[in-house]
């Protein structure tokens, strides 16, 4: 089995969570973390995290924390996962750049700010499901965790 380490980035832009929404023609829509893969040649996790959060979302974050970690299982695959909490430093999407952009067969990502609420991030589909059942218990938490 292969294993795909990846991070994510829980970005705070004032109270509310950067999501990215997908749509995509193969399933119902649904919101996921901005972050991916980390490649062989990224110096660290928190490195790996800094870029993608540039390619996705023409980003940058102020100091980052490790917060949650989860694995994902599909056939032949394992996806580890680990989240770091963060906020929001600049954004400027003009500058969105990488493969996820070059093919629109992969589908749209929109930036939604959704409230770091357990209420709120209950009436959106969040994946994954893990992550969703964990900001139940410490969207509130996240903030306090941060300089």
């Amino acid at each position: 089995m292969r294993v795909r380490r990846a991070v994510r980035a829980l970005l705070l832009d004032g109270d509310a969570l950067v999501l990215l929404r997908r749509t995509r023609p193969d399933r119902p829509v649904y919101w996921t973390t901005p972050g991916g893969k980390i490649e062989p040649d990224d110096a660290s996790p928190e490195a790996a995290l800094r870029r993608e959060l540039d390619e996705e979302l023409g980003a940058t974050a102020g100091p980052v924390r490790q917060v949650f970690a989860c694995g994902e299982e599909s056939p032949g695959l394992y996806r580890l996962n680990t989240f770091y909490v963060c906020r929001l430093a600049s954004m400027d999407l003009s500058r969105r750049h990488g493969p996820e952009f070059e093919d629109p067969a992969r589908g749209r990502y929109d930036v939604d700010l959704v409230p770091c609420t357990p209420a709120d991030l209950a009436a959106i589909d969040l994946i994954p499901e893990t992550l969703a059942a964990y900001l139940q218990d410490h969207a509130a938490d996240l903030p306090g965790l941060l300089p």
